[in-house]
């Protein structure tokens, strides 16, 4: 893993995107964290749940952790359509397989979606351009 002080370089796009923000928290258990972060590496995550994140129109997803705390951002086109895009995803292959999978690390309702799981946050800060 790349030392969190370096910062992570952020992949350019041919278009202009959008970006949501979302949280959710794990179990506070140290060994089923761990497993949670193994099953998110690129050697343990399914494909297929990869391939149905891009095949709703996801550009890029990235999950940060503190603790037990999860900050996933999702990039977009700005044509996206959230809600349209999420429900198509909960109704893919493994994907309900997936979250009912991952929800016995999370703080979260084993049959719920990832829409209903992860919480979109509000923007309350950026650097204003004027």
């Amino acid at each position: 893993m790349k030392n969190k002080k370096d910062g992570y370089p952020q992949k350019n796009f041919s278009q202009p995107v959008k970006r949501y923000c979302q949280t959710l928290d794990l179990k506070d258990d140290p060994e089923l964290i761990k497993e949670y972060v193994k099953r998110h590496s690129k050697m343990y995550a399914w494909p297929e749940i990869r391939e149905g994140i891009r095949s709703v129109g996801i550009l890029e997803m990235e999950i940060y952790i503190l603790d037990t705390r999860l900050f996933m951002i999702v990039e977009t086109p700005l044509d996206f359509e959230w809600d349209s895009a999420f429900e198509k995803l909960a109704g893919l292959p493994r994907q309900s397989e997936w979250e009912e999978y991952m929800s016995i690390f999370q703080q979260s309702d084993p049959k719920a979606s990832s829409a209903e799981k992860w919480k979109l946050m509000d923007r309350m800060f950026y650097l204003y351009d004027y």
